[in-house]
C-alpha cells in the first residue's frame, strides 16, 4: 500500500486540479468549456432537427398549435372592426415541392388573393440548405415585388410577384428591413446597421454596434454589461452574440415633431440580450436616449405618432408575452396589451407588432404560428392560426398590414386568380 501511495496522491492532486481549473474554465469561458458546450448544444441540435436537416420533415420551422385537431383556423370576432387592407404573412411554404418559403397575402375578408413563393437558393446558390434558414425580415414594394433576408443565410434579395430574383446581395444580413427617410431600406449586416438601395441592393454601412460602445466618450459600461476583462493586461472580452441586434428603424421625417429631442433619421434600435433599446446618432452611434427593460428579450420597437416608443416585450419564461408603451421623454412605462387566458399571447423569440390606422394592433405570435389583430383595449377583432398539421402550426416571422390603395397596379399576380372559397386557382 506505502508504494501505491505516491501514485494515489498524485492522481487526487490531479483530480483536484482538474476541477478547480473546471470551474475557473467555465467561470471565465475558458477552453475546452466553449469548444465542449458547443458540442453538446449540436448534439441537442441534430437531435431535435435531424428530419429537417436530411429533408424528411421541416422541425425547424414548425411550433406547437394552440388548438389542436384543426390544420388551418381563421376566425374574425368583430367584422365591423377589421382595419381595411391587406395582410401579409411570412413563413415556411406548405408547398415544398414549389418553394421552401412563402408570402401570402390575405385581403381584409380573410380570403387568398396572392402568394410569393420565396426561394433562398435562387438568391445564394452556394449557400446553406435553405431549410436550415429562415426568412425573417420582410419589406414589401407598391410594385408588388419583395425584400427577405434570412436568419442562417447570407443573402438580401428582391423577388418580383413570381419569386424569381430581381437582386441579390451576399452578407449576413438578419432580422429585420425597415424604410429608411429616402426610401430605401435599412437592416442589419452583423452588428453593422446599413442602408440598402431599394433598386440595386447596394449596401452602404451605416453605424455598428461596436461604435455605439465606443461613442460618446464612457457609453461603454451603458452596454458593455455582457463583458468581462481577462487577468493582466488583457483587453475586455465579449461573450458570443452578447447583444444580439434584431432591430433597426429611423425616424421619419414626417414623425419627428413628436420627438423633438431627436432628429429626423436617428436609428431607433434593439439589443435583445441586454433587454436595451436605444435611439442612437446614425453617423456616431452616440446615443440620445436609451433604456434596459422592463422588457426582456424584446423585439420590433417602434416609434409612434404620439410620441412614444412600442414593444414587443417577449417576456421569455414568464408564459406571457406583452405589447409595451415608453415615453422617451420621462421612461414612463405602460403596457397596451398583456393577452388573457380568454386571449393568450406568448411567443418566448421573435415576434412583430403593427399599429394600423384607427389604433388597432396587428400582432404577430411566431412561436405559436398565429397572427391577430386586436382593438386598442385589447379585444380580438380576428384571428388566424398558419398550421402545418393537425398538431402544429408554421412559424411566423412576420405580418404586415398594408392600406388598399397600397399596390400601384392593383393587386401582384402571376398567372393567377383567387376562388370564390380564396384560394388560389392558375389562369
Amino acid at each position: 500500500m506505502s508504494d501505491k501511495a505516491p501514485l494515489v496522491l498524485f492522481a487526487a492532486s490531479v483530480a483536484v486540479l482538474a476541477t478547480g481549473y473546471g470551474v475557473v474554465a467555465a467561470r471565465n469561458d475558458w477552453f475546452p468549456n466553449p469548444q465542449v458546450t458547443l458540442a453538446l448544444d449540436t448534439i441537442d441540435d441534430l437531435r431535435a432537427n435531424w428530419k429537417n436537416d436530411v429533408g424528411l420533415e421541416p422541425t425547424r420551422h414548425l411550433v406547437p398549435a394552440r388548438k389542436p385537431g384543426e390544420a388551418e383556423r381563421f376566425t374574425v370576432a368583430m367584422p365591423d372592426r377589421v382595419t381595411p387592407g391587406y395582410t401579409l404573412v411570412a413563413g415556411l411554404s406548405r408547398d415544398q415541392d414549389r418553394s421552401p418559403f412563402t408570402v401570402t397575402l390575405f385581403d381584409d375578408r380573410g380570403r387568398t388573393v396572392h402568394e410569393w413563393p420565396i426561394d433562398y437558393a435562387k438568391a445564394d446558390p452556394e449557400g446553406p440548405n435553405p431549410l436550415n434558414t429562415m426568412l425573417h425580415g420582410m419589406e414589401v414594394e407598391p410594385d408588388g415585388s419583395l425584400i427577405a433576408t434570412f436568419d442562417g443565410g447570407n443573402a438580401i434579395a428582391r423577388f418580383d410577384a413570381c419569386g424569381a430574383p430581381m437582386w441579390s446581395t451576399l452578407g449576413e444580413f438578419h432580422h429585420v428591413i425597415s424604410r429608411d427617410t429616402d426610401g430605401n431600406l435599412l437592416s442589419w449586416r452583423g452588428n453593422m446597421a446599413v442602408h440598402v438601395d431599394r433598386d440595386t441592393g447596394a449596401v452602404s454601412d451605416l453605424v455598428s454596434v461596436d461604435d455605439m460602445i465606443a461613442a460618446g466618450g464612457g457609453q461603454e459600461g451603458i452596454i458593455g454589461i455582457r463583458s468581462f476583462v481577462q487577468y493582466g493586461e488583457k483587453p475586455l472580452v465579449y461573450e458570443s452574440d452578447p447583444f444580439h441586434a434584431n432591430d433597426v428603424e429611423a425616424l421619419s421625417p414626417e414623425m419627428a415633431a413628436a420627438f423633438p429631442q431627436f432628429a429626423a433619421g436617428d436609428l431607433l434600435v434593439s439589443l435583445r440580450e441586454i433587454n436595451m433599446i436605444a435611439v442612437a446618432d446614425r453617423e456616431t452611434g452616440a446615443f440620445k436616449w436609451y433604456k434596459h427593460g422592463p422588457w426582456l428579450k424584446q423585439h420590433d420597437p417602434d416609434f409612434e405618432p404620439d410620441g412614444t416608443i412600442s414593444v414587443y416585450d417577449n417576456h421569455s419564461g414568464s408564459g406571457r408575452s406583452r405589447i409595451l408603451s415608453v415615453d422617451p421623454k420621462t421612461d414612463a412605462v405602460r403596457v397596451i396589451f398583456a393577452g388573457s387566458e380568454a386571449l393568450p399571447f406568448y411567443s418566448w423569440q421573435r415576434g412583430k407588432h403593427q399599429t394600423l390606422p384607427g389604433g388597432n394592433i396587428l400582432i404577430t405570435e411566431a412561436q405559436h404560428g398565429r397572427v391577430f389583430e386586436i382593438t386598442p383595449d385589447g379585444q380580438l377583432v380576428w384571428e388566424r392560426d398558419m398550421g402545418w398539421d393537425e398538431n402544429q402550426n408554421l412559424i411566423v416571422t412576420e405580418a404586415r398590414h398594408v392600406a388598399p390603395d397600397f399596390f400601384t397596379d392593383g393587386l401582384p399576380r402571376c398567372g393567377e386568380v383567387t376562388a370564390a372559397a380564396g384560394h388560389l386557382q392558375k389562369l
